[in-house]
Order: C-alpha cells, then structure tokens, then sequence
C-alpha cells in the first residue's frame, strides 16, 4: 500500500491516530519544514509595512508577543506608547495615534478586544491613515517611521477591513519538549551573543541554561 492508502485504512479503523499520521505524511512527502510553524519576524513583518498600515497580533492562550516587540523597539530606537483598551480608554488612545503620526513614535494598542464599543473608530483612524499615507488630497502624510501595533484574540467585533489591510501576526506557543527549548534558545536574552557568551565560566553556565530551559519546557507541556 502507498502511504495515502495506508491513511485512507487508518482513518477507516484508528481515525484518533490520523493526525500523527498525516503529520507522519507531510514531512515524508514535503518535507520536516512544513511540520514546524516559521520563527517569529518581528524585523521582517515591519520592513514590509508603511505607517498607513497597521501590524497587528492575533493572539492565542500562552503567547505574549509584547516582550519581543519591546525589545524589537529598542534595538530599532523607537520611542514606544502603549495602552490596554478598555471602557474609557478609547479617547488617549486617539491621542497617542495623533502624536505618533507627527512624531513617528510607534503605538500599541493592546486587548482591542476588550473595546468592541471602539471598534469602529479604530476602524476610520486606520481608513484615514491608510489616504495619508496613499497621498489622498487634503491629507498630510504620517511619519514615515509611525507604527501601529494592535493585538486581539481572535472577535467577530474586530473590523474585517482593518484585517485586510493589515499586516497579520501569530505567535502560537511552540508543541513538544524540543520546540519549546529551541524557542527559549531563540528568545531574548538567550539569543544575544553578549548575554550568551559572555560568561567567565561558559561550561558550567550553558548547562545550567539548558536544564532552565528543559524544565522550563517541561512545566509548558504539562
């Protein structure tokens, strides 16, 4: 039997093994890289963006992307504002998009979830910024270096046409004890060499870090 007939057999008597079995597929078909999600590219998402458009964060259980992006801004030396949508929260929300636009600071505006009531002026902020930044006439074009960074879980309130004209983002956390160590190797500090290699007694350091890191893997699968 070929390996999709022997799926097609499987589905038929162990249909709760036919995941594994698929995923057993792809990478022999395909290719392991298709099994493993990209790493996160916090750099590239923003070299292809323009200060009309905003980068937003579809957030999932166990993911924060709010460190990255922190440490993302300092290494980019841009000056970040950034506020928790809520009940009320919508009018210095406003505020800091109109500073940032002239200033060219970045500004996040996390939980847009929790602001459904706000929804659909966030939606004309990101229309408007959108004609600005297109040259519409009667518009001033933003600061070139002006961002806006959303997160939201997943909401049927989030505006579909900022979704459309956004750069989307994911930041699943990574399944098994393997992915989970390879993300902390590539998450700050570990990731910078200075913090990395720079210890007196390297040896005993480095196994120290990865026994910090497999329990730390460890307590995630559990």
């Amino acid at each position: 039997l070929s390996r999709l007939q022997r799926l097609l057999v499987l589905r038929t008597i162990r249909p709760d093994k036919v995941v594994l079995a698929v995923q057993k597929f792809v990478g022999a078909q395909m290719g392991e890289q298709f099994l493993k999600p990209p790493p996160f590219d916090l750099r590239g998402c923003h070299e292809d963006s323009n200060a009309g458009q905003p980068l937003i964060f579809v957030l999932s259980p166990g993911s924060d992307p709010m460190p990255a992006l922190l440490t993302f801004a300092e290494a980019s030396k841009a000056v970040v504002q950034q506020i928790s949508l809520g009940q009320g929260q919508g009018k210095f929300a406003e505020e800091m998009i109109e500073r940032g636009r002239s200033d060219g600071s970045w500004v996040v505006l996390q939980n847009c979830h929790l602001a459904s009531s706000w929804m659909a002026a966030l939606e004309k902020i990101c229309e408007q910024l959108a004609d600005a930044q297109a040259g519409k006439a009667g518009t001033e074009p933003p600061h070139a270096a002006f961002r806006l960074w959303l997160t939201s879980y997943p909401s049927g309130d989030f505006p579909v046409s900022i979704l459309q004209n956004g750069i989307k983002m994911t930041n699943e956390p990574p399944k098994g004890l393997r992915a989970n160590i390879e993300r902390s190797y590539l998450s700050d500090p570990i990731a910078d060499p200075k913090f990395f290699a720079g210890v007196k007694n390297a040896e005993p350091f480095r196994r120290l870090l990865f026994g910090l890191c497999f329990f730390h893997a460890m307590v995630q699968e559990r």
